[in-house]
């Protein structure tokens, strides 16, 4: 069983010939065969594409009842019998421009609904879609094919590049944003940083906030998620990085290209990121610090400290993560010498 069409309408069907060119893969069975969609293996009918990645699905590939599967070339022989194998080189990869093939983004419907309210003097691409009640501020500049959902803002002097998309609420302000850039559902982009000098008598004197946020071409920011506006220079998303949802990105924060941020991190004012840092759920990363290209923080670590490229940290306060599990393989030996110590020991 795929998608459920109420939701995700499919197009199709398509030839066996187009399923594997748009995955890359060679074809193991006739061409001419027609495949009305994608499902996982456990969910597959005859007519839909899955796909089988490692030792993981190996069951499931045994029993499927898919007509079609994207498998490496060493899981071939194991297709069975009345599945038709498309070999390819990364199959979940393969599966998700397959999917794209059968679902594909919607394409915007081009209009200013009758609620909405844009200035007189904002700049709106053609083929840009405008939905109920969203608001474009003055002298915004969006581009072609774009889609700005319910209640979205764009605020004043914003710029959103062609082909990006902002989802139901969501919100960009004191930004400048490249092409395909998404929002989802209730982002916040330029918002206020967390700026504050505090008096001797404890009152809090707000900092104004003056920079802007950037956003590379192909940034995709999660649902409720969170990037402050820069304090004085700017807050920089490097392209094709990707914030989940509930992420909190603080003012001056940089990140390099493709860096990936899951659930519910955080990550303090003017700390860096390079190239393709994967920061996993729920980590805090202090303020003023590094980390270099292709370093990987695990979930939960604090780190407090700069991270050199290409490094795992993990644990609170983060450590490499080779040192870390080294740590607590020490401290369980210890802790189980001490309880068997006592239990054996004299009252």
């Amino acid at each position: 069983m795929g998608a459920d069409p109420r939701f995700f309408p499919a197009r199709g069907p398509h030839r066996l010939a187009e399923i594997a060119e748009a995955a890359g893969a060679r074809l193991a069975g006739n061409p001419a065969r027609l495949m009305a969609g994608v499902a996982p293996l456990a969910l597959a009918g005859p007519d839909d594409v899955a796909y089988c990645e490692g030792r993981r699905h190996a069951a499931a590939l045994a029993v499927t009842r898919a007509g079609a599967v994207l498998v490496a070339a060493d899981a071939e022989a194991t297709v069975p019998e009345g599945c038709i194998a498309l070999v390819c080189e990364a199959p979940q990869l393969a599966f998700a421009r397959v999917a794209a093939l059968f679902h594909p983004r919607p394409a915007p419907v081009a209009g200013i609904h009758p609620t909405a309210f844009v200035e007189p003097d904002a700049t709106i691409g053609e083929g840009t879609e405008i939905g109920p009640f969203a608001l474009v501020g003055a002298g915004a500049e969006i581009g072609p094919g774009c889609i700005i959902g319910p209640h979205a803002v764009v605020g004043a002097g914003c710029v959103l590049g062609a082909g990006s998309i902002l989802r139901a609420h969501a919100s960009l302000l004191h930004c400048v944003a490249g092409a395909s850039v998404v929002l989802h559902e209730g982002a916040r982009v330029g918002n206020e940083g967390f700026g504050f000098v505090t008096t001797p008598k404890g009152e809090h004197v707000t900092v104004p906030q003056l920079g802007r946020v950037i956003l590379g071409d192909g940034v995709e920011i999660g649902a409720n998620s969170c990037v402050d506006r820069g304090a004085g220079g700017d807050t920089v998303l490097g392209p094709g990085t990707r914030l989940d949802n509930l992420v909190q990105v603080a003012h001056n924060v940089r990140t390099g290209r493709g860096c990936v941020i899951v659930a519910q991190v955080g990550i303090a004012g003017s700390a860096e990121l390079g190239d393709y840092v994967v920061v996993a759920a729920q980590a805090g990363i202090i303020g003023h610090i590094t980390l270099g290209d292709r370093a990987r923080v695990g979930a939960q670590a604090g780190v407090m400290n700069s991270v050199p490229a290409g490094t795992d940290v993990v644990g609170s306060p983060a450590w490499p993560a080779r040192e870390t599990l080294k740590a607590f393989a020490w401290l369980r030996r210890n802790a189980a010498g001490k309880t068997d110590a006592k239990a054996g020991g004299t009252p």
